[in-house]
């Protein structure tokens, strides 16, 4: 299998132009249940477990007994990412990187905010502040998309949700943007400017938290984890600050991803606009291809608890196994043609956010804001065009775009 052996998931320059979906393709067909050789790249000189088939994924993130968000064997650290993060700081205390119990206990004080229902009651405000985002856009005529456009929707509304001051939303984002960009640095390494978002947000973070403690208990999610209880005790500060940083991150990071990448794919399919424009119940259907498409976590890592079998494959307990979900949404088995972007592709068992307990909390609100953002855009929008490069994040934990100029047409 000489491709295979070109191949190295965490040399980050090979992600800069988008994904390299057909490195996968050979991964699947060939070594479906892969062992990643410890390169110059891999953080800690470990190798790791890739699954790259459909199946196999959902298989994996089905068991979080054998495949836990923590930890496993001998391994003194874990989580979610190729490189360890440490116990108690990261692990066990960030909501993505912590395993039942606990998960489920803190994810029941968050689920009342975010399902269809509750969720409903904002849509109308979120059409609002879409419409300004893309009349202002329409002003420029040359802009910034990803940054004009598809990052203020998720942001605003993720701030509200959480409680933010609107006023801070933007200084929130470039923090967090600072930390899942591997700009000038290694996975597992830590630059000065990495450094300096970091104590920049911890310091926020303490303060809002703080004010937020003193405060009535309201309905956003910080003031709920601020002032809730698990098995009669407060959660932690840092439970509590890791919560904000991830709200910020998880909620508008991967939402505007979806959004920049799906127009990229629309404006490269002029007939499918207008297939959309014409006849809109198609939209939710669209939204499902859209999040397909862009699958912008690629990948989350697990820790073998115990050893397995898997495809003639000996995974050892301690072992880093990662899912790469990206895979999964191109994996032909499953989505019959899988590199046409097919807005009546249904059904679209696509695993975008994820599957099994850690199925991502905020799916029903990114389906949201995606379908009102794009309903406003056919309304106004004669047609978007692209006027140079997208520019990608160096990162293979997410498929972040950093800039996409475009000309944007009204109607």
């Amino acid at each position: 299998m000489p491709k295979l052996d070109d191949i190295d998931l965490a040399d980050l320059d090979r992600f800069t132009s988008g994904f390299p979906y057909r490195d996968f393709d050979d991964l699947r067909r060939d070594a479906p249940v892969w062992w990643h050789p410890p390169t110059a790249h891999t953080p800690g000189g470990e190798g790791f477990w890739v699954l790259s088939r459909y199946a196999d994924i959902v298989a994996a993130s089905a068991d979080g007994a054998t495949f836990s968000s923590e930890t496993g064997g001998d391994r003194v650290g874990g989580g979610t990412t190729l490189e360890d993060m440490p116990m108690e700081f990261a692990v066990g205390a960030l909501l993505n990187m912590m395993d039942d119990p606990r998960h489920a206990q803190f994810r029941r004080l968050l689920t009342p905010s975010t399902t269809p229902r509750a969720l409903r009651a904002i849509e109308e405000d979120l059409r609002r502040r879409a419409i300004d985002i893309v009349d202002a856009a329409i002003a420029k005529g040359d802009c910034d998309f990803l940054i004009d456009v598809s990052a203020e929707l998720p942001l605003q509304a993720v701030a509200d949700l959480a409680g933010v001051p609107q006023t801070d939303r933007h200084e929130l984002m470039n923090w967090a943007n600072v930390t899942l960009d591997y700009e000038g640095r290694e996975v597992g390494e830590v630059s000065d400017r990495v450094a300096q978002a970091q104590a920049q947000m911890f310091v926020y973070g303490t303060n809002l938290l703080v004010r937020k403690r003193s405060e009535s208990p309201t309905t956003d999610l910080l003031s709920i984890v601020t002032h809730a209880l698990i098995d009669g005790e407060p959660l932690s500060e840092n439970e509590q600050r890791l919560f904000l940083s991830l709200i910020v991150a998880a909620g508008s990071e991967t939402t505007r991803n979806s959004i920049a990448i799906a127009m990229s794919a629309l404006s490269e399919r002029p007939q499918t606009w207008e297939q959309l424009r014409a006849n809109r119940t198609l939209l939710p259907v669209a939204v499902e291809e859209m999040l397909r498409w862009a699958s912008s976590t690629p990948y989350n890592r697990r820790t073998a608890t115990r050893d397995i079998e898997m495809h003639g494959q000996q995974i050892r307990a301690g072992d880093k196994v990662s899912l790469w979900w990206a895979s999964a949404n191109r994996d032909d088995a499953v989505f019959a043609d899988p590199y046409n972007f097919d807005i009546e592709r249904n059904p679209n068992p696509h695993l975008a956010f994820g599957r099994g307990v850690h199925f991502c909390l905020g799916a029903s609100l990114a389906r949201m804001e995606m379908r009102v953002m794009f309903e406003v855009l056919l309304d106004r929008v004669e047609s978007v065009t692209l006027t140079g490069p997208i520019e990608y994040v160096r990162s293979n934990k997410h498929s972040g775009v950093r800039h996409m100029p475009v000309t944007i047409n009204p109607r």
